[in-house]
C-alpha cells in the first residue's frame, strides 16, 4: 500500500483524471445518430411508432417476459401499475424505508398508504421479515425494490405473497438484465417498473417501461399511458400486425397521456443492443472488486445471494466501517476517497422517514383526504434504524461507469481505500468541510 500524502491534504492522487478519465456515461455513437435522424425525417415522432413498437418487442424478449408497456418515465410506470391493479382509497401497499422517494410517491397519488418497513444491512434491499410485520387486511401489494448491485430476497417475498394474496410489483429501476434463479428482473412479479432515467444502465435520457406477462393487466396499462385509449385488438395480435386503429369513444377509460417518444425508443433499442456485453463487463469488474474490499480492513461488499445468476449494477456499492478507519466520520472517507479517484463519492438514498422530496404534507390540497389518512402518510411515523445506519454511517457509492474499465482500475479503488486506512489517524486530526 502507498504511503504518500492523501490527495485531499495536497498529494498525488491514487487516479490522475486528467491523463486517465473514468469512461463516460451515457454511451453512444453514430448508430444513435443516425436512427435520430431517421425518427426526424419520418414525420412520426411519437404515438405507437415503428421505433416504439420494435423496442416493446424486443426489450419483452430480453426480460423473458409477454409485454412490455413504455412510459414517459420510471415514476409514471408505478402509478399506473397500482391503478391497473385498482389499488386504491383504503388499501395499504408495503415499499422499502430505502428507495427513491417515487416507489412511495407513486402509492400515494393513487390515494392508497405507503407502509414503510426496513431493510437489511448486508444488502439494503427490503426485509421479508418486516414485511410479513408490515401486513395488515388492508395491505393488497408489495413493492420490493432492487436496489444498486443488490437483488430482493424474491423467493420469501412471493411466499409471503402467496400466504396473503398479495401483488408483487418489482421496481427494476436499478436492475435491468439482473438475474434471479435464471429469471430475469420485471419477470417475477404481476408487473415490473422500469427507469431509462440519464443515470441509469439502459437510458434514453428519460423514459420508462412496464413489464407483465399478464394480458388483460397489459392492455390495461396500455390504455393508461394512451389518454385512455383501448387497443382495437388485443396486444398479442398487435406483437405481429403493429399499431392498429381504436375503438369508439365507449371503451375509453379515464386517463392522461405517459407515452415515450420515439426519439427516446430509438435511443433505447440501440442501448438495449449495448446492455448485455456491458453489464458482463460491469460484473466481472464487480466480482472482482469485491474481492479486493472483501480483504480490507473496515470495508464490507455487499452481500450477494447464491439465487443471483446474473447481477446489474446501477452504481457500485459497499458498506464502510468508521471504527476500524480511526472513527474517520464516513462523510470524510468520501472527500478523500473522492481525491484520490477524481470521480464522485456518495452515500445512498436517504431513508424516506427523512428525506427532503418525500414530503406528502407539503401538498394538503391533494393529499389531506381526510385527517386520518393524513396522519397515515406522514413519513415521521416511521422508525426505520437500518436504514438510518446505512443512510448516515456506511454507504458508500460510486457511478456504475468505474465498472466499465479494466481490472486495473479496480485495484486503484482499493489502493486509494487502502491509503486512506493507513493515514486515517493524520486525516482524523484534520478539519475538513
Amino acid at each position: 500500500m502507498s504511503t504518500s500524502k492523501l490527495a485531499i491534504l495536497g498529494g498525488i492522487p491514487v487516479r490522475d483524471t486528467k491523463l486517465n478519465p473514468w469512461p463516460k456515461w451515457p454511451v453512444w455513437d453514430q448508430h444513435e445518430a443516425d436512427a435520430l435522424l431517421q425518427v426526424l425525417h419520418s414525420g412520426i415522432w411519437s404515438y405507437n411508432g415503428p421505433f416504439e413498437t420494435e423496442f416493446n418487442h424486443r426489450f419483452s424478449e430480453y426480460i423473458g417476459c409477454k409485454h412490455t408497456i413504455s412510459c414517459v418515465n420510471g415514476t409514471v410506470t408505478l402509478q399506473l401499475i397500482l391503478e391497473a391493479l385498482g389499488i386504491g382509497w383504503g388499501d395499504e401497499v408495503i415499499v422499502p424505508g430505502l428507495t427513491w422517494q417515487a416507489t412511495a410517491a407513486a402509492v400515494i397519488d393513487v390515494n392508497a398508504t405507503p407502509v414503510l418497513v426496513d431493510v437489511l444491512e448486508s444488502n439494503w434491499c427490503i426485509d421479508p421479515q418486516q414485511i410479513e410485520a408490515a401486513i395488515t387486511p388492508r395491505t393488497r401489494a408489495i413493492i420490493p425494490v432492487h436496489l444498486y448491485g443488490s437483488f430482493a430476497n424474491m423467493d420469501r417475498i412471493l411466499e409471503l405473497a402467496r400466504k396473503h394474496q398479495l401483488f408483487v410489483i418489482e421496481d427494476c429501476a436499478h436492475k435491468h438484465g439482473g438475474e434471479w434463479n435464471g429469471q430475469k428482473a420485471g419477470s417475477i412479479g404481476i408487473a415490473g417498473s422500469f427507469s431509462f432515467q440519464l443515470s441509469k444502465i439502459l437510458t434514453s435520457g428519460e423514459g420508462g417501461a412496464i413489464t407483465t406477462n399478464d394480458h388483460q393487466l397489459a392492455e390495461k396499462l396500455d390504455a393508461l399511458r394512451n389518454c385512455g385509449r383501448r387497443p382495437e385488438h388485443s396486444l398479442n395480435d398487435q406483437a405481429d400486425k403493429g399499431a392498429g386503429q381504436y375503438e369508439d369513444e365507449g371503451n375509453f377509460i379515464q386517463s392522461g397521456n405517459y407515452r415515450i417518444t420515439e426519439f427516446q425508443a430509438a435511443i433505447l433499442l440501440e442501448g438495449l443492443q449495448r446492455l448485455p456485453s456491458q453489464n458482463e463487463k460491469r460484473d466481472k469488474n464487480g466480482i472482482y472488486l469485491n474481492k479486493l474490499l472483501s480483504e480490507l480492513n473496515g470495508i464490507q461488499p455487499m452481500y450477494r445471494d447464491p439465487k443471483e445468476t446474473k447481477e446489474s449494477y446501477f452504481n457500485f456499492a459497499f458498506r464502510y466501517e468508521q471504527e476500524h478507519f480511526r472513527d474517520l466520520p464516513v462523510s470524510i472517507f468520501r472527500k478523500a476517497l473522492e481525491a484520490e479517484l477524481g470521480v464522485q463519492v456518495d452515500s445512498c438514498y436517504t431513508p424516506l422517514n427523512q428525506c427532503d422530496l418525500y414530503q406528502p404534507h407539503t401538498k394538503p390540497s391533494r393529499h389531506h383526504l381526510n385527517d386520518q389518512y393524513w396522519e397515515k402518510i406522514n413519513p415521521e411515523n416511521y422508525s426505520l434504524p437500518i436504514c438510518e445506519k446505512i443512510f448516515h454511517q456506511n454507504a458508500i457509492c460510486f457511478h456504475h461507469k468505474i465498472l466499465m474499465g479494466d481490472q486495473s482500475e479496480m485495484d486503484l479503488i482499493a489502493t486509494a481505500i487502502g491509503k486512506i486506512y493507513e493515514q486515517a489517524d493524520v486525516l482524523s486530526e484534520c478539519e475538513i468541510e
